[in-house]
């Protein structure tokens, strides 16, 4: 077999050849095995519960008790940030006899609040009131005479305390039909006049 004989500066030449490839290919190499290698990923976090994200933000509803003069008193859920007003038309709006001139419609809700919407304080019935104005009137007024049922006009009996022109017109028209009044205790026999009417006019009025 013929031997290849190489001269030392063709070896040179190859070596320096050799040795620049490695030196070109070597990082590419070492991308290469660092690759291959499993990636290691740190574990991911847990994430929040929801309670605690709506905690935070500000999201969780109130929990409110609205009673006193609203339409439907009960417990009713209302947003974070709600006021009482908010309250207080979940519950229906406020009654005819609410006050609210005295609650605070402005005010901010906290959970477990009781929002108590108060009632007008009505010291007494105008009814009851008038009446009695009245009865002090014709009292003062009839203190020198006192009308008689049977010669009366519709305008004397309309004076009578609790009387009015309806009634007084129907006294005339009984004493039309039956003749003039025995009594004051006839006038229960008027309708629209009841023992506690008779008992009122006893003393303002003859027979």
């Amino acid at each position: 077999m013929p031997s290849v004989s190489v001269s030392r500066s063709t070896a040179l030449v190859l070596v320096s050849a050799l040795f620049a490839l490695l030196v070109l290919a070597g990082p590419r190499l070492a991308r290469t095995g660092t690759s291959s290698a499993p990636e290691i990923v740190a574990p991911l976090e847990a994430a929040s519960t929801p309670t605690s994200i709506t905690s935070h933000s500000g999201r969780v509803p109130l929990v409110v008790h609205v009673v006193g003069a609203v339409r439907r008193p009960g417990l009713y859920r209302l947003r974070e940030g709600a006021r009482v007003a908010d309250a207080v038309a979940r519950a229906g709006g406020a009654t005819g006899r609410a006050e609210l001139a005295a609650l605070n419609l402005a005010a901010p809700l906290v959970d477990g609040i009781q929002v108590l919407v108060p009632r007008r304080v009505v010291t007494s019935s105008p009814t009851s009131a008038e009446a009695e104005a009245d009865l002090g009137a014709a009292t003062a007024g009839l203190l020198g005479s006192k009308p008689s049922l049977a010669t009366a006009t519709l305008e004397e009996l309309d004076e009578l305390p609790g009387v009015g022109p309806i009634t007084a017109q129907k006294i005339l028209d009984y004493r039309v039909e039956h003749g003039p009044f025995r009594s004051v205790d006839d006038l229960d026999a008027v309708p629209g006049i009841g023992p506690t009417r008779v008992e009122q006019l006893r003393d303002l009025v003859t027979p």
